[in-house]
């Protein structure tokens, strides 16, 4: 499982790198991951700073660390 999460991590910070700050739903959407893979990938990558989260009134941004996203 651990492998489907990283997979999932780098589909997710690749689809960022090309397209730039979104939802959760539309990375689902687009990325055509299960919503669990989403969100585990999704923590991945915040875990290794790789991302930041925005709240933005109901929803919430994703969007690449510049500093750390290399």
């Amino acid at each position: 499982m651990e492998h489907e999460i990283g997979e999932a991590a780098g589909q997710i910070w690749r689809w960022l790198e090309e397209n730039g700050e979104t939802t959760v739903a539309r990375l689902k959407q687009d990325t055509k991951l299960t919503e669990p893979l989403v969100y585990m990938g999704i923590g991945w990558l915040a875990r290794e700073g790789k991302i930041e989260l925005i709240k933005d009134k109901r929803t919430v941004k994703v969007v690449l660390n510049r500093s750390r996203a290399a």
